[in-house]
């Protein structure tokens, strides 16, 4: 599908869907816990749905209506596949289904679309033999899937770089259930709030993981129990900063709701970036929502350390390419190994629609202020990059013509819907 956008006034309220990394931990919790859980307003995107099908892959039951699902946990006893598991394009289930497979007696192969048969998993492969378990993967001289997970781990010490945190929560996930106790250690851990919001899942199931203040050293019993809880999905921080821009860079009078703030997603802080470069937005926590007065420019200047946010650079390269003057992100690394290099993809797409950047080893500038034309772009296939140029055609001068826009249902299905319900001037039309 080409999504068609021009500069549009956007004005009414709106409520993100649920988070896609919360969901995702919450059926695959549930699927390793005894009894039934209940997960309402669960995100039915294309990621969470692959996690169903890997939680149906290993024994679970699992039925789904439009505002709650109920899983069927296997009390730790998970079946081997009689299937291959396809995670299709989620990079999060791949990681995660890694460290529950490696607890199986018996062998289960993954593998997923392009772009995750693209992806390296080395370091997660490496920590998971260091714990038992043999991992192989099916190219020669290849470290993405297809990957073939036999099991089960022993318990033990293992390490990790840190550098992608899912990585160290597929080995939290899952270590509680080995027969052996295991520690972690991390070199350095990146992505922090992602792995405090995997300590916070495990504990609401029941498990108990010790770790130092600094995340760099877990240590899990074995033999635990997860247990079915009844639980609720937040709205997603991540998805959040689509509208929340949008709102920012156009003019427009837009409320958001169903937010929680004191949830351990990292990309809440987007939040404060926008308000930091001199958006006008007002916060309610008691309400859970946030209103935009957008048109205002926004103040170049910032320096952005996207370690712990790498979700929420193309929509903050957005918001940067509208403030007066430049913007730099640092922490890039964890940026250039998502559906995509976003650094690079983000790079050639502003500077097509007249947004010079500089990018250096360690950082990328965007060099904001000057008028920029829609043009016609590719999303790469690419969920948030599909997302953020749809934002940027808001305030373009002329047409925005989004390829392979559909994408964007990976981490937010009903994304356009939502966006012309505040008024966004934006049509979708299939690719001929």
């Amino acid at each position: 599908m080409i999504a068609t956008v021009v500069k549009s006034t956007l004005k009414g309220s709106i409520t993100v869907p649920g988070s896609k990394s919360h969901t995702i931990r919450g059926v695959l919790l549930s699927t390793m816990a005894k009894g039934t859980s209940i997960i309402h307003n669960p995100l039915a995107s294309d990621d969470c749905l692959s996690s169903v099908e890997a939680a149906r892959a290993f024994g679970a039951q699992v039925q789904m209506d439009t505002t709650k699902w109920i899983i069927t946990g296997v009390d730790g006893k998970l079946s081997v596949p009689q299937n291959y598991i396809d995670t299709k394009n989620s990079g999060t289930t791949t990681s995660l289904i890694m460290g529950m497979a490696s607890l199986l007696d018996g062998l289960t192969i993954i593998t997923g679309d392009e772009q995750i048969r693209r992806r390296p998993i080395a370091d997660l492969a490496d920590g998971l033999r260091q714990l038992g378990a043999r991992i192989t993967f099916t190219q020669r001289g290849k470290t993405s899937p297809p990957v073939i997970v036999e099991g089960p781990v022993t318990g033990g010490l293992t390490r990790l770089s840190g550098f992608n945190s899912q990585f160290v929560s597929s080995i939290l996930l899952s270590s509680p259930l080995a027969k052996e106790d295991t520690l972690i250690l991390v070199d350095d851990p990146l992505e922090k709030p992602y792995l405090q919001m995997s300590l916070s899942w495990i504990k609401r199931y029941g498990g108990i993981v010790r770790h130092t203040p600094d995340l760099k050293r877990f240590e899990i019993k074995g033999h635990q129990h997860y247990t079915a809880v009844e639980s609720t999905i937040p709205s997603d921080w991540s998805g959040v900063a689509f509208p929340l821009v949008a709102a920012v860079t156009t003019h427009s009078d837009v409320t958001i709701t169903g937010l929680d703030f004191d949830d351990p997603q990292g990309d809440k802080v987007v939040l404060d970036l926008l308000i930091q470069m001199g958006a006008s937005i007002t916060v309610n926590k008691e309400m859970g929502s946030i209103h935009v007065i957008g048109g205002t420019k926004l103040k170049g200047g910032s320096l952005i350390d996207l370690q712990d946010i790498p979700d929420s650079f193309p929509a903050l390269a957005i918001a940067a390419s509208y403030a007066d003057g430049p913007t730099t992100f640092v922490g890039i690394g964890p940026v250039k190994v998502k559906e995509t290099n976003r650094i690079a993809v983000m790079k050639t797409l502003l500077a097509k629609v007249g947004c010079p950047v500089d990018e250096t080893e360690d950082s990328v500038t965007i060099h904001g202020g000057a008028p920029l034309v829609g043009c016609s772009v590719d999303s790469y296939g690419d969920h948030r990059i599909a997302m953020a140029m749809t934002v940027c055609g808001l305030f373009c001068e002329g047409k925005m013509e989004i390829a392979h826009a559909e994408c964007a249902s990976v981490s937010f299905p009903g994304f356009y819907q939502l966006m012309k319900q505040l008024g966004a001037q934006c049509q979708m039309k299939e690719e001929v």
